[in-house]
């Protein structure tokens, strides 16, 4: 039964926008503060006001948005020596953020204390009481974040502890311990929090871990097993470096291992499309085997593992995938067995009852075509063409009877690509020519050319993405490279694949294959309205 409850603390509009390739624009800040928001969020830190007008602006525009759950939090470092908090610009633009509550980053470490800030031990202790004390005098809530913390215990343990008195007297509601550097262990981490939860028992302790040990979730875990209450991290973990905690994978642990109340259940359901929305906004690919949220997390690819997992999610799956919203994904390929094909089969909607004698040659065939180079995994097109090929359910629509490209370039430095093709279509040879920016899209064009006039559908797809990968590098330009095409109708995508020594000849048949597949789809798709 659950009884305890986690404060969460995002921190990608701020930590996570530090982190190579990431950058947010104000427009960007707002629509990923309001999933957030409605993720459950406790706090949602949107950058720091003193050190950017972005950051600025999207606060401003923050005040006309009510959130209805989360606390937007506006972040800065204690007031510079020298300063008074009325006087000290960034203290300022704390308060004319407009936020409910503040985040206050002061020094630990006596090293940073003395090489970075240049001034003493005390000099330090009264720009953190001053800092925290004045924004509590302007009805802020104030959560500070002991930078370094962990090093700086190491290094001197009764100052780092006197930094956190100094901040809970003078009135934040949460000591955070950050390990800046993300270099600490997780028993370092277990012993410094117990001792510093034994010395105040009356706050909330937090804990703000970083990644460049690979440590970040582990440490935040054992931080919160012994006595912290205040979690802070990142959605899909973007920080500076090697990033922040994720909070994708911390959320679940703590809330489906550890028995800790997070999200209600049915945000957490939401995990992997906040997950996919954030890395969207941010304009950066998905991490494929990002654990729960990850789109291989849940993927089952040995013949052994799908058999039981068919009988038995459990077998392997340490929780459902549902319950983090993701789904079960099974893969084809040289370590398929016969229960991939059916599973594979059924999640395609071909019905293996019937040709029971076929599994083991499509078995065969899948082995042997992987062994040539082809794969399958991202290629459903390809795979649902090839075993209704060997069942005797996939019909010709149109067969090649040669193609041909040239690709010339002027005395202009002008690049011209032209291909031609003959096709058999429907018992009428089509012969097509056209020019394109490259050789694919020439033959892209002519293809659908020769075969628009007896299925015009054929226009209303088009091809998303094309990758080409080198299989043989040690030959050189005599490689032998596999061709991977994307292809999307109406929110539909497939992939589909073509191997050759020749990268025309294996675009052209993914090319071919991906048209072909969105053909055999429409065909079924009438069939079953007729």
């Amino acid at each position: 039964m659950k009884t305890r409850s986690i404060d969460l603390f995002d921190t990608t509009l701020r930590d996570g926008t530090q982190g190579e390739g990431i950058s947010l624009s104000s427009d960007d800040k707002m629509r990923i503060a309001k999933r957030l928001d409605q993720a459950g969020i406790d706090y949602v830190e949107g950058g720091w006001p003193g050190s950017n007008p972005k950051d600025m602006a999207f606060f401003t525009r923050a005040k006309s948005h009510r959130f209805q759950h989360a606390k937007l939090v506006a972040f800065g470092s204690t007031l510079r020596y020298g300063n008074t908090p009325d006087t000290d610009p960034n203290i300022q633009a704390l308060v004319e953020a407009g936020t409910p509550a503040v985040s206050i980053f002061g020094k630990t470490w006596l090293f940073h204390v003395h090489q970075a800030l240049g001034i003493t031990d005390r000099e330090n202790l009264n720009l953190i009481r001053q800092s925290i004390a004045y924004m509590v005098a302007h009805d802020k809530e104030v959560i500070y974040d002991a930078e370094h913390f962990f090093d700086g215990y190491k290094d001197n343990p009764d100052y780092a502890l006197r930094t956190l008195e100094h901040a809970a007297r003078a009135g934040a509601s949460a000591l955070v311990l950050c390990d800046t550097n993300g270099g600490t262990l997780p028993q370092e981490v277990a012993g410094i929090v117990r001792t510093v939860v034994a010395r105040f028992p009356d706050c909330v302790i937090g804990i703000h871990a970083h990644n460049d040990g690979e440590l970040a979730v582990a440490n935040t875990l054992v931080a919160v097993e012994n006595g912290c209450r205040h979690v802070q991290g990142t959605i899909n973990g973007y920080g500076e470096r090697c990033g922040n905690v994720n909070l994708c994978s911390v959320i679940p642990n703590l809330q489906l291992k550890m028995g800790y109340d997070c999200i209600i259940p049915e945000q957490l359901e939401k995990m992997t499309a906040i997950s996919n929305f954030v890395s969207e906004v941010a304009n950066v690919a998905p991490f494929d085997h990002q654990a729960f949220v990850g789109k291989s997390a849940f993927a089952h690819k040995g013949g052994i593992h799908v058999s039981a997992v068919m009988k038995d999610p459990s077998t392997y799956e340490h929780v459902a995938p549902e319950i983090v919203g993701n789904h079960r994904r099974v893969l084809v390929s040289d370590l398929s067995g016969k229960s991939n094909i059916h599973y594979k089969s059924d999640e395609l909607g071909i019905d293996l009852l019937s040709y029971g004698d076929k599994v083991p040659e499509i078995v065969q065939a899948l082995k042997n075509l992987e062994n040539e180079g082809y794969q399958f995994e991202a290629a459903e097109g390809s795979l649902d063409l090839l075993i209704r090929k060997i069942t005797g359910e996939w019909t010709d629509l149109f067969e090649l009877k040669g193609f041909r490209v040239i690709i010339e370039k002027n005395e202009r430095m002008e690049i011209r690509s032209e291909a031609t093709i003959r096709l058999l279509v429907n018992g009428e040879e089509e012969h097509t020519a056209a020019s394109g920016n490259g050789p694919v899209h020439a033959l892209d064009i002519a293809l659908r050319k020769a075969i628009c006039k007896f299925y015009p559908e054929v226009n209303q797809m088009q091809l998303s993405d094309y990758k080409v990968r080198v299989l043989n590098e040690k030959d050189g330009t005599n490689a032998k490279v596999r061709v991977l095409i994307d292809s999307v109708n109406n929110g539909t995508s497939w992939g589909t694949v073509g191997v050759s020594e020749n990268i025309i000849e294996a675009s052209w048949q993914a090319l071919m294959e991906s048209m072909a597949y969105y053909l055999q789809q429409q065909k079924i798709t009438t069939e079953n309205h007729s």
